[in-house]
């Protein structure tokens, strides 16, 4: 594996979007993981250590590790967070039916 397979900036062509070259070790200065190159599927991510131990698996570590571990407590905070707001809370037409 590569680190740039998980990275936000990897093209389908094997290339970086920043012009940088494909690092030999699992590092990269310019490395900005993304969820869906760890869950394809949204439904898959389950909670941050899932996706920790899926990075450590594959062998990243450092500052990589605490991105990638940062980026997954965001999106379990943002999904608990969606999880708080009932479907339609903010939808006009049950503003008005219940304001008649």
């Amino acid at each position: 594996m590569v680190i740039c397979e998980f990275c936000i900036y990897s093209t389908e062509s094997q290339g970086c979007r920043l012009g940088l070259k494909t690092p030999k070790r699992p590092a990269c200065r310019e490395f900005e993981p993304g969820i869906d190159h760890f869950c394809s599927d949204p439904s898959d991510f389950v909670n941050p250590a899932q996706i920790h131990q899926m990075a450590t698996f594959f062998g990243i570590k450092g500052s990589e590790l605490r991105k990638i571990t940062t980026m997954a407590n965001r999106e379990h905070e943002a999904r608990l967070k969606r999880a708080e707001v009932p479907d339609g809370a903010f939808d006009g037409a049950t503003q008005s039916q219940t304001s008649e």
